[in-house]
């Protein structure tokens, strides 16, 4: 497992940042569910190119900006 600190905080300064951070945790999801790199970029074609990959992914990180945009009130502004 990566022992790397790379999230500090779920708060950000606009929803911009917010969705950004929502894809960096798909992204960060995915990479350690699936930590060869190599297996990583092999199988990326598959979902790549398929509509339920696709929609599958947009919704993880739907899901993840749920979670950021909670963690700063973004329903408030």
């Amino acid at each position: 497992m990566n022992q790397e600190i790379w999230l500090n905080s779920l708060q950000t300064k606009t929803p911009q940042e917010g969705f950004e951070l929502a894809i960096k945790l798909s992204r960060m999801g995915v990479k350690y569910t699936q930590p060869n790199v190599d297996v990583l970029k092999e199988l990326r074609g598959d979902y790549a190119n398929s509509a339920n990959g696709l929609t599958a992914a947009s919704q993880v990180i739907a899901l993840h900006f749920k979670t950021v945009s909670a963690a700063n009130n973004y329903w408030k502004k």
